[in-house]
């Protein structure tokens, strides 16, 4: 099976799937691959909102609920939770409509706000509000540099599938070791 019907028969579920946790890197893919017409740029604007707001849900009722148990099991998520907690405190709107660009707090936001005050219907509204705003932003910037590349790149064409799995994978790489730096004690 071709990439490109891969993508396409596959690539909403990834997004889903990336947007339940950080997936700025599955977005901007998945952007581009709707430049490419392998996507609808709306239906992945969509799929990544409904992916953004029930994955930060479970993370708020992951904090809401299981809060010491939580802390317990994962002491280095404990300074993360706490740095969260105190922007909450000084700036609880503006914390909570900027949570999706908040990269290294984002997981560790949604559980704090779940420790915190804030009701529960608040923070669906601005959470929703935040993933309204980051979906199409993300979606669009891999869009327009997939416009990009192929007005400055003669010949991409040739090359794209490679490419694709080079930038996947470079993606995973990256992600890889963010993920193992933010594992270590600080």
């Amino acid at each position: 099976m071709a990439l490109s019907a891969l993508i396409a028969q596959y690539g909403l579920i990834a997004v889903f799937a990336g947007s339940l946790l950080e997936g700025e890197t599955v977005l901007l893919l998945a952007g581009y691959a709707a430049h490419r017409g392998y996507l609808d740029l709306a239906a992945v604007v969509a799929v990544a909102t409904f992916g953004a707001v029930i994955g930060d849900l479970g993370w708020f009722l992951l904090g809401r609920y299981q809060r010491r148990n939580l802390l317990h099991r994962h002491p280095r998520l404990g300074s993360k939770v706490r740095r969260a907690l105190a922007l909450i405190e000084r700036h609880p709107t503006t914390t909570l409509l900027a949570m999706r660009f908040a990269w290294g707090l984002r997981i560790a936001l949604p559980i704090a706000v779940g420790m915190s005050r804030i009701p529960w219907r608040r923070f669906l509204l601005l959470n929703l509000l935040s993933a309204l705003l980051w979906a199409p932003l993300v979606a669009s910037a891999g869009y327009a540099f997939g416009a990009l590349i192929e007005r400055h790149v003669a010949g991409l064409h040739r090359v794209e599938h490679w490419g694709m799995l080079a930038v996947v994978t470079l993606a995973l790489v990256v992600h890889l070791v963010a993920r193992r730096r933010s594992r270590r004690p600080e």
